[in-house]
């Protein structure tokens, strides 16, 4: 009972729009010792727990909430871009790349990061994986662009230890050009024990598909976000249950405007609607702040924004550049990105 009074109280604070600048919201930078990696993988345990994953082959993790870092990168693995990463706790992660053909790989370590086993390697050169996400410590899915017309779905019940292509049956044909953004690693994401989710873009309309049953079968809907490019489409999704999700992205490009970037649903993603006011630009990460039904943050390289009423209207409380967005039951929410940078949100 204490416990949750502590954490609503905390939310409460988080959430609130006080009179001073220096109370609201606000990232603290940590310092991982790198500035020449991007950081686009982000696993959050805990406040003191967490791991990040970019290029350069690179995962980091810290336990100390982010005082020190230890460099836990898999041998070997300099060459690939690292785009998503998903922990079950200090020591058990599992880390996709990303990339055509062999490029895209996944690793998984139950010690900590001290070895890595390689667990699947794609051999397909039409396939290129996205994102990566678990339903529970043994249910997983990749996502990969669309192979003859579809997307492909890669699936595991061991805990990433070993993987399956899924029939692609019941999955809806691509548009052409449609394709997953491998940008913050929330391109794919579940809610409960079989529902899951994909934000897709590059095509002339953006879409999220829906699967209820661990991505057999999938179905499809228009999101009201910006399309008809390549740069253009949905780039990350969150969901704080069953039922409610929010959606954001817009155009990559850092000299086109991203109106209308944002967009929510509270029936399972069946409808979209648009936000009544979005963020100012295009946003990569998004993810809801624990303990609360209606705030989230959204996260892209000109700035942070919150939302306070489940995505009807965003606000900008910081401009520093981040590409991901992860959050934790103990209020522990991070960010990552470019120039190795990594912070925790204090109020």
């Amino acid at each position: 009972m204490l416990a949750g009074a502590v954490c609503a109280a905390a939310v409460a604070a988080l959430t609130a729009v006080p009179a001073q600048a220096h109370q609201r919201p606000h990232w603290d930078m940590k310092d991982t010792g790198v500035t020449d990696v991007r950081f686009r993988g982000l696993a959050a345990v805990s406040r003191h727990t967490a791991w990040v994953a970019g290029t350069r082959g690179t995962v980091l993790r810290t336990t100390d909430g982010g005082g020190t870092w230890r460099d836990v990168s898999p041998p070997g693995a300099g060459a690939l871009e690292f785009r998503d990463v998903e922990a079950f706790d200090a020591r058990r992660a599992v880390a996709l790349s990303i990339g055509e053909g062999e490029a895209s790989r996944v690793y998984r370590t139950d010690d900590g990061g001290a070895t890595w086993t390689e667990s699947f390697r794609n051999t397909d050169a039409r396939a290129f994986y996205d994102c990566l996400t678990f339903f529970d410590r043994s249910h997983g899915l990749a996502v990969s662009d669309p192979v003859d017309g579809r997307f492909r779905i890669l699936s595991t019940s061991d805990g990433g230890r070993s993987w399956t292509v899924l029939p692609n049956r019941g999955m809806p044909a691509a548009q052409d050009g449609e394709a997953g953004f491998a940008a913050s690693g929330q391109c794919l994401v579940p809610a409960g024990p079989k529902d899951v989710w994909l934000a897709t873009g590059g095509a002339a309309r953006a879409r999220v598909l829906h699967s209820a049953d661990r991505g057999r079968t999938w179905t499809a809907t228009d999101a009201p976000i910006p399309a008809g490019d390549p740069a253009r489409g949905v780039f990350a999704l969150a969901f704080r249950d069953r039922a409610h999700g929010l959606a954001v992205g817009g155009d990559f490009r850092p000299e086109q405007d991203s109106p209308k970037a944002a967009a929510r649903t509270a029936d399972a993603g069946r409808t979209w609607g648009p936000a009544d006011r979005p963020p100012p630009a295009y946003r990569s990460g998004v993810a809801w702040l624990p303990h609360s039904r209606t705030a989230a943050l959204a996260v892209g390289p000109t700035g942070t924004d919150l939302t306070t009423d489940s995505g009807r209207t965003w606000r900008t409380v910081d401009t520093g550049s981040y590409d991901t967005v992860d959050c934790t039951p103990d209020l522990g929410c991070w960010a990552a990105g470019e120039q190795g940078r990594v912070a925790r949100l204090e109020h």
